[in-house]
Protein backbone atom coordinates (compact mmCIF):
# COMPACT_ATOMS: atom_id res chain seq x y z
CA UNK A 1 0.00 0.00 0.00
CA UNK A 2 2.76 2.45 0.93
CA UNK A 3 4.63 1.74 -2.33
CA UNK A 4 1.60 2.47 -4.49
CA UNK A 5 1.00 5.73 -2.65
CA UNK A 6 4.59 6.85 -3.21
CA UNK A 7 4.42 6.07 -6.93
CA UNK A 8 1.21 8.00 -7.27
CA UNK A 9 2.61 11.10 -5.56
CA UNK A 10 5.88 11.17 -7.49
CA UNK A 11 4.14 10.48 -10.81
CA UNK A 12 1.96 13.53 -10.40
CA UNK A 13 5.07 15.71 -10.33
CA UNK A 14 6.64 14.42 -13.57
CA UNK A 15 6.59 16.35 -16.87
CA UNK A 16 7.86 15.15 -20.25
CA UNK A 17 10.16 17.53 -22.21
CA UNK A 18 10.49 17.80 -25.97
CA UNK A 19 13.60 15.60 -25.89
CA UNK A 20 11.62 12.80 -24.30
CA UNK A 21 13.27 13.18 -20.93
CA UNK A 22 11.30 13.50 -17.74
CA UNK A 23 11.89 16.25 -15.25
CA UNK A 24 10.57 16.25 -11.73
CA UNK A 25 8.51 19.13 -10.46
CA UNK A 26 9.28 19.62 -6.78
CA UNK A 27 6.68 21.33 -4.60
CA UNK A 28 7.71 23.04 -1.40
CA UNK A 29 5.81 21.78 1.63
CA UNK A 30 6.00 23.01 5.14
CA UNK A 31 7.96 20.93 7.58
CA UNK A 32 4.78 20.10 9.46
CA UNK A 33 2.88 18.89 6.37
CA UNK A 34 5.80 16.82 5.11
CA UNK A 35 6.30 15.19 8.49
CA UNK A 36 2.59 14.41 8.88
CA UNK A 37 2.30 12.96 5.36
CA UNK A 38 5.37 10.75 5.84
CA UNK A 39 4.17 9.42 9.17
CA UNK A 40 0.76 8.60 7.73
CA UNK A 41 2.34 5.92 5.54
CA UNK A 42 3.32 3.77 8.49
CA UNK A 43 1.43 2.03 11.27
CA UNK A 44 1.63 3.75 14.60
CA UNK A 45 3.66 2.08 17.28
CA UNK A 46 1.51 0.58 20.00
CA UNK A 47 2.89 0.09 23.48
CA UNK A 48 3.00 -3.59 24.46
CA UNK A 49 0.67 -4.85 27.18
CA UNK A 50 2.27 -4.96 30.58
CA UNK A 51 -0.25 -7.44 32.02
CA UNK A 52 -1.58 -10.72 30.70
CA UNK A 53 -5.23 -10.87 29.68
CA UNK A 54 -5.90 -13.29 32.52
CA UNK A 55 -4.62 -10.70 35.04
CA UNK A 56 -6.69 -7.93 33.46
CA UNK A 57 -9.94 -9.91 33.34
CA UNK A 58 -9.84 -12.06 36.46
CA UNK A 59 -10.13 -11.01 40.05
CA UNK A 60 -7.12 -11.41 42.31
CA UNK A 61 -6.28 -14.96 43.26
CA UNK A 62 -6.68 -14.19 46.96
CA UNK A 63 -10.36 -13.25 46.51
CA UNK A 64 -12.34 -16.33 45.49
CA UNK A 65 -11.16 -19.54 43.90
CA UNK A 66 -13.61 -22.04 42.41
CA UNK A 67 -13.29 -25.75 41.82
CA UNK A 68 -15.56 -27.58 39.41
CA UNK A 69 -15.81 -31.36 39.76
CA UNK A 70 -17.09 -33.77 37.11
CA UNK A 71 -17.90 -37.28 38.31
CA UNK A 72 -18.95 -39.96 35.81
CA UNK A 73 -21.04 -42.37 37.84
CA UNK A 74 -21.87 -45.99 37.11
CA UNK A 75 -25.48 -45.98 35.86
CA UNK A 76 -26.64 -48.47 38.48
CA UNK A 77 -25.05 -46.39 41.28
CA UNK A 78 -26.37 -42.90 40.47
CA UNK A 79 -29.12 -42.87 43.09
CA UNK A 80 -26.80 -44.20 45.80
CA UNK A 81 -24.16 -41.66 44.78
CA UNK A 82 -26.62 -38.77 45.08
CA UNK A 83 -27.69 -39.96 48.53
CA UNK A 84 -24.07 -40.24 49.65
CA UNK A 85 -23.26 -36.71 48.44
CA UNK A 86 -26.40 -35.31 50.07
CA UNK A 87 -25.29 -36.81 53.38
CA UNK A 88 -21.67 -35.58 53.37
CA UNK A 89 -21.18 -32.50 51.19
CA UNK A 90 -23.66 -30.17 52.97
CA UNK A 91 -21.92 -30.86 56.29
CA UNK A 92 -18.62 -29.61 54.84
CA UNK A 93 -20.41 -26.57 53.47
CA UNK A 94 -21.92 -25.74 56.87
CA UNK A 95 -18.76 -26.35 58.93
CA UNK A 96 -17.09 -22.99 59.75
CA UNK A 97 -13.74 -24.79 60.07
CA UNK A 98 -13.68 -25.19 56.28
CA UNK A 99 -13.33 -21.90 54.33
CA UNK A 100 -15.34 -23.26 51.40
CA UNK A 101 -18.91 -23.24 50.13
CA UNK A 102 -20.83 -25.67 47.98
CA UNK A 103 -22.28 -23.30 45.37
CA UNK A 104 -24.24 -26.00 43.57
CA UNK A 105 -24.47 -29.67 42.64
CA UNK A 106 -26.19 -31.10 39.56
CA UNK A 107 -26.87 -34.21 37.49
CA UNK A 108 -26.61 -33.87 33.71
CA UNK A 109 -29.53 -34.63 31.42
CA UNK A 110 -27.88 -34.10 28.03
CA UNK A 111 -24.31 -34.66 26.89
CA UNK A 112 -22.44 -36.83 29.39
CA UNK A 113 -25.03 -39.16 30.88
CA UNK A 114 -24.95 -40.29 34.51
CA UNK A 115 -22.63 -37.42 35.38
CA UNK A 116 -22.59 -35.34 38.57
CA UNK A 117 -21.21 -31.80 38.69
CA UNK A 118 -20.18 -29.97 41.87
CA UNK A 119 -19.08 -26.34 42.14
CA UNK A 120 -17.09 -25.23 45.21
CA UNK A 121 -16.01 -21.74 46.21
CA UNK A 122 -12.94 -21.12 48.38
CA UNK A 123 -12.86 -17.83 50.26
CA UNK A 124 -9.28 -16.65 50.26
CA UNK A 125 -8.04 -18.26 47.06
CA UNK A 126 -5.33 -20.90 46.92
CA UNK A 127 -4.41 -20.73 50.63
CA UNK A 128 -8.03 -21.55 51.49
CA UNK A 129 -8.00 -24.47 49.04
CA UNK A 130 -4.84 -25.86 50.61
CA UNK A 131 -6.30 -25.49 54.09
CA UNK A 132 -9.46 -27.36 53.15
CA UNK A 133 -7.54 -30.17 51.46
CA UNK A 134 -5.30 -30.67 54.50
CA UNK A 135 -8.25 -30.73 56.91
CA UNK A 136 -10.25 -33.15 54.76
CA UNK A 137 -7.36 -35.62 54.79
CA UNK A 138 -7.80 -35.89 58.56
CA UNK A 139 -11.60 -36.00 58.46
CA UNK A 140 -12.79 -39.57 59.05
CA UNK A 141 -16.24 -38.98 57.60
CA UNK A 142 -14.84 -37.55 54.38
CA UNK A 143 -12.28 -40.36 54.13
CA UNK A 144 -15.06 -42.93 54.35
CA UNK A 145 -17.06 -40.92 51.83
CA UNK A 146 -14.20 -41.05 49.32
CA UNK A 147 -13.89 -44.82 49.71
CA UNK A 148 -17.58 -45.37 49.07
CA UNK A 149 -17.60 -42.86 46.24
CA UNK A 150 -14.69 -44.60 44.52
CA UNK A 151 -16.76 -47.77 44.19
CA UNK A 152 -19.44 -45.86 42.28
CA UNK A 153 -17.37 -43.85 39.81
CA UNK A 154 -16.11 -44.64 36.32
CA UNK A 155 -13.91 -41.54 36.12
CA UNK A 156 -13.59 -38.08 37.57
CA UNK A 157 -11.84 -34.79 36.84
CA UNK A 158 -11.78 -31.27 38.23
CA UNK A 159 -10.69 -27.78 37.29
CA UNK A 160 -9.75 -24.61 39.19
CA UNK A 161 -11.44 -21.38 38.11
CA UNK A 162 -11.18 -17.65 38.78
CA UNK A 163 -13.96 -15.09 38.56
CA UNK A 164 -14.10 -12.43 35.90
CA UNK A 165 -13.55 -9.03 37.46
CA UNK A 166 -16.63 -7.49 35.80
CA UNK A 167 -19.22 -10.05 37.00
CA UNK A 168 -20.68 -10.66 40.41
CA UNK A 169 -20.42 -13.84 42.43
CA UNK A 170 -22.76 -16.70 41.54
CA UNK A 171 -25.80 -16.64 43.80
CA UNK A 172 -28.04 -19.74 43.85
CA UNK A 173 -31.78 -19.32 43.91
CA UNK A 174 -34.39 -21.65 45.43
CA UNK A 175 -34.71 -24.79 43.35
CA UNK A 176 -34.70 -27.31 41.94
CA UNK A 177 -33.84 -25.61 38.65
CA UNK A 178 -32.59 -26.56 35.22
CA UNK A 179 -29.25 -25.06 34.20
CA UNK A 180 -27.54 -24.81 30.86
CA UNK A 181 -23.79 -25.21 30.33
CA UNK A 182 -22.41 -23.40 27.28
CA UNK A 183 -18.93 -23.18 25.80
CA UNK A 184 -17.50 -20.00 24.30
CA UNK A 185 -14.25 -19.29 22.54
CA UNK A 186 -12.93 -15.74 22.92
CA UNK A 187 -10.56 -13.87 20.66
CA UNK A 188 -9.12 -11.04 22.71
CA UNK A 189 -7.98 -7.78 21.16
CA UNK A 190 -6.19 -4.75 22.56
CA UNK A 191 -9.58 -3.06 22.96
CA UNK A 192 -11.31 -5.90 24.78
CA UNK A 193 -14.87 -5.04 25.78
CA UNK A 194 -16.54 -7.28 28.38
CA UNK A 195 -19.99 -6.32 27.11
CA UNK A 196 -19.26 -7.67 23.63
CA UNK A 197 -18.23 -11.11 24.84
CA UNK A 198 -21.85 -12.14 25.09
CA UNK A 199 -22.21 -11.71 21.32
CA UNK A 200 -19.54 -14.30 20.46
CA UNK A 201 -21.09 -17.51 19.10
CA UNK A 202 -20.52 -20.85 20.83
CA UNK A 203 -17.30 -22.68 20.03
CA UNK A 204 -16.04 -26.21 20.52
CA UNK A 205 -14.73 -27.50 23.84
CA UNK A 206 -11.22 -28.25 22.64
CA UNK A 207 -8.80 -26.61 25.07
CA UNK A 208 -10.54 -27.16 28.37
CA UNK A 209 -13.95 -26.26 29.71
CA UNK A 210 -15.20 -22.87 28.55
CA UNK A 211 -18.65 -22.59 29.99
CA UNK A 212 -21.07 -20.79 32.22
CA UNK A 213 -24.23 -21.63 34.10
CA UNK A 214 -27.29 -19.70 33.02
CA UNK A 215 -30.81 -19.16 34.32
CA UNK A 216 -29.94 -18.98 38.00
CA UNK A 217 -26.24 -18.09 38.20
CA UNK A 218 -24.41 -15.19 36.61
CA UNK A 219 -21.08 -16.98 37.03
CA UNK A 220 -19.09 -17.47 33.84
CA UNK A 221 -15.68 -19.07 33.40
CA UNK A 222 -13.90 -19.09 30.07
CA UNK A 223 -10.63 -20.47 28.88
CA UNK A 224 -9.20 -17.50 27.00
CA UNK A 225 -7.13 -17.93 23.88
Amino acid sequence: MATRVLHRVVGAGLKQTRTGRFTAVVRSLSAYQEDSWFKSLFVRKVDPRKDAHSHLLAKKEDNNLYKIQFHNVKPECLDAYNELCADVLPSIHADPEFPCELVGTWNTWYGEQDQAVHLWRYRGGYPALTEVMNKLKQNEKFTEYRKERGKMLLSRRNQLLLEFSFWNEPVPRPGPNIYELRSYQLRLTKTFSPEKTQEIPPGSMTAGMRWFITQSLSFRTWNLE
